[in-house]
């Protein structure tokens, strides 16, 4: 187990600080034997930064348990995550020659959604293998990644973002699957950052026990969190020596059962997760989750749902947050509703768990209906739905202004993705089923679609006919080519990097709003083109694909 406190370093090279040295020897000799840095932890690309100031500090205290991090980059100031095995194991060779010493504790900073996350964990693994940490483990992450961490390597500890105003961590399961794995929990942000000093200090419960226990308000938060399971730790954050001092003073409070239970009620993060509905219940109320990423067709479903006497509690109706959301069908729940069905974006365990919390608190059983839909067939949902509310595809900048579903963009779209967290069993349902996603033929026309690097060898019909190009094509002879064709011209006029709009192929937009346009079923076209781009967006539409 690692030590209860100990003093998160990043600040002391990331924002100015007049003494450094002086904030690390205050913790020392207040009793703090535990030092988080990182590799990243640097003003600017000056990596190791923090690790030297570390091994500076601690030069004359061997039993100082240190733990580092490693699989991040600092371009221009931003953070960037790099899980590519030799980047992880550079970063470990340079945290061991910055330390003067292998870590006590090797942490993977963050999972690179480029990067399988398997192979950084078996980098992780080679760390071990070769001496350059003593142990490995994770950071922000996934209930599904540490499973499948474990699979890979000796993972013995995570660390975690957890304050008793950050419940993320208990919502999205990783604590209980930490304590049930005996997995060392390290809280990093445990007084919830800078911005919420201040509520600290405003909390009439933290101010009460604080002055029965004789210590700060930051102290009890720090108290509470560490009352969570012998296996957690707190590392918070200091530039001023009082700060840290006052921090150690934490580990001198011991709660009674009712201070304990009077400080669970008040901050949601400290709370155990609610028990499941035992499957004989006689309880006739149910509540039903339609989850999936944006564009799965819980809209639609959701009307069945509706026509059979469910209340709907969707967030872009109702506004605010999804614990809001949640409130709102509890209340109702309370109020004699039986039947309610909520269709937002769960795609994280943390953002399902308050609503089946609350649903468990009013003795509802919870069903699940994971709508598993393809990515592609995502995207066309998503842009049929803009252009049956708008008649055509919206730019960049409209899609910035949009303030419902029809202004998703690409990026949040694959970002959805790149989170997701597809629901289990044990999240608390009492029944969990999956529902494949099958395209329906839509209504319309045939017709065909000509990229433009091949409409030189295309003849002239009577079908409906595009020419489609993105703008790196000149515009003039996109047109006369469609001009030739008696085609339509469909041009992408959007620049380079990360798609900003849903017209640059091989995204489906400029089909999709062809399709629209002339009334033509997608499934009934042809796309005409020469490469694997063209070939995609034919599959992605359900059209012939035809080689020119």
């Amino acid at each position: 187990m690692l030590p209860r406190i100990g003093l998160g370093c990043m600040r002391l090279s990331t924002e100015p600080t007049p003494d450094p040295m002086a904030v690390i020897h205050a913790a020392l000799e207040a009793g703090v034997r535990l030092f988080d840095t990182a590799t990243a932890y640097c003003a600017h690309d000056d990596l190791g930064e923090n690790e030297r100031l570390v091994a500076k500090a601690l030069s004359s205290h061997p039993e100082a348990v240190v733990v580092s991090k490693g699989g991040l980059r600092r371009p221009g100031g931003a953070w960037r995550p790099d899980g590519r095995a030799k980047s992880i194991l550079e970063d470990a060779e340079r945290t061991v020659a910055a330390l003067g010493r292998a870590p006590d504790l090797y942490l993977l900073h963050a999972p690179d959604p480029s990067v399988p996350f398997s192979t950084s964990v078996r980098a992780l693994g080679e760390v071990l293998t070769r001496g350059l940490a003593k142990r490995i483990g994770l950071s922000n992450v996934t209930v599904g990644q540490i499973d499948e961490a474990l699979t890979i390597a000796p993972i013995s500890a995570v660390q975690q973002s957890l304050s008793i105003f950050d419940d993320r961590a208990r919502l999205s399961g990783v604590l209980a699957r930490c304590f049930e794995r005996g997995l060392d929990v390290m809280a990093h942000s445990p007084l919830g950052g800078p911005k919420r000093i201040s509520k600290l200090t405003g909390s009439s419960v933290l101010r009460e026990l604080a002055a029965a226990h004789h210590v700060s308000e930051a102290a009890i938060a720090l108290a509470a969190v560490l009352d969570l399971n012998p296996l957690v730790s707190v590392i918070p954050g200091a530039r001023r020596r009082e700060t840290i001092v006052d921090a150690a003073t934490a580990g001198t409070v011991v709660f009674t059962e009712a201070e304990r239970a009077r400080c669970r009620e008040a901050f949601p993060a400290l709370a155990a997760p609610a028990p499941a509905v035992s499957a004989a219940s006689t309880t006739r109320s149910e509540v039903v989750l339609l989850m999936g990423i944006q564009g799965s067709g819980k809209s639609r479903l959701v009307d069945e749902y509706l026509s059979n006497g469910f209340v709907r509690f969707n967030r872009d109706l109702l506004g605010g947050t999804m614990k809001d959301t949640a409130l709102a069908m509890s209340r109702a729940l309370a109020q004699g509703a039986t039947h309610a069905v909520l269709d937002n974006t769960y795609t994280t365990r943390a953002t399902r768990a308050s609503t089946i919390e609350a649903a468990k608190k009013q003795a509802a059983k919870v069903r699940g209906i994971w709508l598993d839909v393809p990515l592609h067939e995502a995207q066309v949902n998503v842009i049929q739905r803009m252009l049956e509310a708008h008649g055509r595809l919206l730019g960049p900048e409209e899609l910035k202004k949009q303030r419902d579903n029809t202004g998703l963009t690409p990026l949040s779209h694959f970002r959805t993705v790149r989170e997701l967290e597809p629901p289990s069993k044990d999240e608390g349902f009492d029944v969990l089923e999956t529902r494949p996603f099958v395209r329906g033929v839509r209504e319309g026309g045939a017709g065909r679609f000509v990229a433009f690097e091949v409409a030189a060898k295309v003849e002239r019909t009577d079908e409906p006919t595009f020419v489609f190009a993105w703008t790196e094509t000149d515009q003039a002879a996109v047109e006369a080519a469609a001009a030739r064709l008696g085609a339509t011209s469909l041009i992408c006029a959007h620049g380079g990097g990360p798609p900003t709009c849903w017209c640059r192929p091989p995204l489906p937009g400029l089909l999709l709003e062809g399709c629209h346009r002339a009334k033509l079923s997608p499934q009934k076209c042809v796309v005409i083109g020469a490469t694997e781009t063209h070939q995609m967006l034919a599959a992605t539409l359900g059209a012939r694909f035809v080689t020119a």
